[in-house]
């Protein structure tokens, strides 16, 4: 028997699902258990000197650089990155200001908490994405599914590399969320948070767009706002670094965009133009393109009640569109698995029907669990300026060197495909 889910636009299930949660003792040992480990393994890791979490390095360098004076962007490197990350800072200057209490542990120390939030963020998104389904078969009981999905989605290579670079997509993927999907009735704090996560990285600009087209228009302006007043803040303490960020223009400071660990339409655009002077034009106005139907579903599905169905088209357009979308930054495929599940029926059938039931989330869950980028002839980090098999695939390693960017076309052409057939 499948249970119809009221959609959760406002907040009160949230308190009233830590309450059960916390009731039971087993599974709030279950919830944390995996955050613990994580923070205990970067304990390790800095008494062995293990080097562990590069990324994560990286956004402690720029806070300790903001507490010390030291310029963001004038150098390859920050002082304060250990031998073994020494990368340049590529984010926006306001980063640094919510990155300031990794600059008060250690390196290593440092990745664990990163490492253990973004689990607890992990599972946050499921439990969020659980809450908003149409409806869902009996089994995908929440908190159990909660813990049982967060678990096995560590097995999926953007979570698992996110994890281990010490990356923040999973916090900034639960900032979004909650923004859209629990504050959207909010009169004072809707968008904050995506305006929040947009002062991290760039890309959850996507989402103010998406505001306003669903037709929470304030949330949209308060997003602005907040990512605007951050933007006065960061330029009233270090106003050099902030002119120098808006003057960085060239995408490749992040690394060489063709790799095959580009996941977005500029990094196949590239690709299959052998590093066009123009690709960059081109990817831009593919996706400009590709904007028109991406918004229009997002607000049909927003219409009809679906708010995480819309969430989820304009997350995957944003990893599309973006400059660079390296493999890491997909773990938008937590929520849209655990949409899949839903709608499973409560007992499969056999045979092909079982086969065509579970070929949604069986397709998703072989795409980013198979690790096929990691077989894929690719360029190697070490030597930007070495050979570039990722130009010389062919055409079956397009394909296969594509998988992550060709599930939001496949699912897109589905949707269109249905939306006609109705």
């Amino acid at each position: 028997m499948r249970v119809d889910v009221p959609v959760a636009s406002g907040q009160g299930w949230v308190g009233e699902s830590l309450r059960r949660l916390f009731a039971r003792p087993r599974l709030v040992v279950a919830l944390f258990a995996v955050p613990a480990v994580v923070l205990a393994a970067g304990i390790v890791s800095w008494l062995i000197d293990w080097r562990l979490g590069v990324d994560s390095a990286v956004y402690r360098s720029g806070a300790v650089a903001l507490l010390t004076g030291e310029p963001l962007y004038d150098n390859m490197f920050l002082s304060a990155e250990p031998p073994w990350a020494r990368l340049p800072f590529t984010y926006p200057p306001t980063s640094t200001l919510l990155f300031v209490p990794l600059a008060l542990f250690p390196t290593q120390v440092s990745w664990g908490i990163l490492g253990a939030l973004s689990v607890l963020a992990l599972a946050l998104v499921v439990r969020v994405t659980i809450q908003n389904v149409p409806t869902r078969p009996a089994w995908l009981r929440p908190a159990q599914t909660t813990i049982v999905v967060t678990v096995l989605a560590l097995g999926l290579e953007p979570v698992w590399r996110t994890l281990f670079l010490g990356q923040i997509n999973l916090i900034l993927m639960g900032l979004v969320v909650v923004d859209v999907l629990v504050l959207g009735r909010s009169r004072h704090f809707g968008g904050v948070l995506v305006g929040v996560a947009a002062a991290v990285k760039l890309t959850p600009l996507v989402f103010v767009p998406h505001l306003w087209f669903t037709g929470r228009r304030m949330d949209a302006v308060r997003a602005v706002v907040t990512f605007a007043l951050l933007q006065l803040v960061i330029f009233a303490i270090i106003p050099h670094d902030f002119r120098t960020f808006l003057t960085v223009t060239d995408p490749e400071r992040t690394g060489p965009t063709f790799w095959a660990g580009n996941q977005g339409l500029n990094g196949l655009v590239q690709r299959l133009t052998d590093l066009s002077p123009w690709s960059n034009e081109i990817a831009f106005a593919i996706g400009a393109v590709l904007a028109i139907p991406a918004f229009v579903i997002a607000r049909r599905f927003h219409r009809a009640g679906q708010p995480l169905q819309a969430l989820l088209v304009t997350a995957f357009f944003g990893l599309l569109f973006s400059p660079v979308s390296w493999s890491h930054h997909w773990v938008w495929v937590v929520p849209l698995l655990v949409y899949l599940l839903s709608r499973l029926p409560d007992r499969l059938p056999r045979g092909w029907a079982r086969a065509k039931a579970l070929s949604g989330a069986g397709a998703v869950v072989l795409v980013f669990a198979s690790c096929v980028l990691l077989i894929m002839r690719t360029s190697d980090p070490n030597r930007p300026a070495g050979e570039k098999p990722e130009l010389e695939w062919t055409p079956p390693e397009v394909v296969l060197g594509s998988a992550y960017l060709l599930v939001p076309l496949v699912a897109g052409v589905l949707v269109l495909a249905r939306n006609r057939r109705g």
